[in-house]
């Protein structure tokens, strides 16, 4: 490893600090946060105005805003993600921690498709794969997923979709008691499945969100009932909430949802 050089560090330390706020700052602003020499931050400041990483805020005058470089930069890593591959590598340090299925799926009319899957090391465990498509309204990365749309847009899938079907005699098939239920779904920020798909399967699933902070996925942890309890629950929902936002961050999320 070789080290860090400080003067890069120093441009990066300024960069993201129009991550913050209102996205303008000035130089004393930036000598303040940072506790830097004025005449460093000036220098800094002109080399990347320089290179167009920052721009002069127009009607500000003296303060600065993020340039077209950073844009250009941002746009090149958002066309290199892919939430599948994504996915994968995030369901499989969550599943390394809690030694359980973990999914990441998204949602399509009103089924849910699993893009991504890393099984149990238990012998007793959910059995499943990606690429399997399964009502959303019987699953807890589903209900999470029908949870963030607009209302009139749930309305309206639910609406083409007809019937809803049942998986298991826990499932839920009437249109009101799965609006009351995503309702407490939104509340939560969390989504919970009492063998609803599976009659020997818990669940708990929690948001995906991509740069603009619109949820595109969810990532759920699965438990056969035999390994479940309420602490358990609590124990799992805190780490879906962990590893859904970990997978948010690398899609481009800066945080500000629930």
């Amino acid at each position: 490893m070789g080290r860090l050089v400080p003067a890069v560090t120093r441009a990066l330390d300024i960069l993201e600090l129009f991550l913050e706020g209102d996205g303008t700052l000035s130089a004393p602003d930036i000598t303040r946060k940072l506790q830097l020499p004025r005449t460093t931050v000036h220098e800094l400041l002109t080399t990347l105005a320089a290179r167009s990483y920052l721009v002069p805020a127009p009607g500000r005058p003296g303060h600065y805003r993020l340039g077209v470089r950073t844009y250009q930069l941002g746009s090149r890593y958002a066309e290199q993600l892919d939430l599948a591959a994504e996915g994968q590598q995030v369901a499989r340090e969550v599943a390394e921690t809690c030694d359980e299925t973990v999914h990441v799926a998204i949602l399509e009319d009103l089924d849910v498709i699993y893009i991504a899957k890393v099984d149990s090391i238990h012998a007793v465990r959910m059995v499943s794969a990606a690429g399997r498509r399964l009502p959303a309204h019987c699953t807890a990365v589903g209900k999470m997923l029908l949870a963030a749309l607009p209302a009139d847009e749930l309305d309206l899938r639910i609406e083409e979709a007809g019937p809803l079907d049942a998986m298991t005699h826990h499932s839920i098939t009437d249109p009101e008691a799965l609006r009351a239920a995503l309702a407490v779904v939104r509340e939560r920020g969390i989504a919970v499945e009492h063998r609803e798909s599976n009659p020997d399967v818990n669940c708990v699933a929690a948001p995906v969100r991509d740069g603009t902070g619109r949820v595109v996925a969810a990532l759920s942890i699965s438990v056969p009932v035999i390994r479940w309890s309420e602490q358990r629950e609590a124990e799992l929902a805190e780490l879906a909430a962990k590893g859904a936002s970990d997978l948010s961050v690398r899609l481009g999320h800066r945080g500000g949802h629930r």
